[in-house]
């Protein structure tokens, strides 16, 4: 009976570290790695284990339920937008480099003051 209690818990170690190899990404975890950690999970955290100081998402893709207010969601797409707008101005061949690096300060320059317009207008009322 202790042998079999045994080789329970060495299974079930076993199964946990191995099923370390999917990780979450949306926190900073990676792939791989020459770590090894072992994880217990709870039957509430099907695929990411149990860790209750991290914010998973939930059916509806957000953290913890909590749905981002419309500025949050306005200031991700204009940093989205301008990060698009950046990137094309940097691998802009047609410019020259000082074109491109006056053009690429302007961008960002643009972008701040979008956001700061976003929340003073959100604010405002």
């Amino acid at each position: 009976m202790k042998q079999l209690f045994v080789i329970m818990i060495s299974l079930a170690l076993a199964l946990g570290a191995s099923a370390q190899h999917r990780i979450y990404h949306g926190g900073g975890y990676r792939y791989g790695g020459a770590r090894l950690s072992v994880g217990i999970g709870a039957p509430f955290y099907p695929y990411y284990g149990y860790a209750p100081f991290y914010a998973y998402p939930n059916q509806y893709g957000y953290a913890n339920g909590y749905r981002p207010s419309k500025l949050t969601l306005k200031i991700e797409d204009i940093k989205n937008d301008y990060n698009d707008r950046i990137w094309s101005a940097k691998h802009d061949t047609s410019l020259s480099r000082k074109e491109r690096r006056n053009l690429v300060r302007d961008l960002r320059h643009e972008r701040d003051q979008a956001i700061t317009d976003a929340k003073r207008n959100y604010y405002k009322y």
